[in-house]
């Protein structure tokens, strides 16, 4: 089964694989020079539209946030 999840708030659209790959890219930029998305083995997020923000818990012990849609 092929399925898509878009978020759609305030005329803005995103795909839930866009989401998901910003995340992993927060995951390696903040993190040391040597972690790699291999190393994610946990990624839970949280979208809140409303405040153009996504809420992350990477490894259960490493949360934060970023924006939604590009501002």
């Amino acid at each position: 089964m092929k399925s898509t999840l878009n978020v759609q708030f305030g005329g803005n659209t995103v795909e839930s694989k866009e989401i998901i790959a910003a995340a992993k890219k927060v995951w390696v930029d903040e993190g040391n020079q040597n972690r790699k998305v291999k190393d994610l083995l946990k990624l839970d997020l949280y979208v809140k539209p409303e405040e153009n923000a996504v809420y992350y818990v990477f490894n259960d012990d490493e949360s934060g946030s970023f924006p939604l849609y590009a501002e």
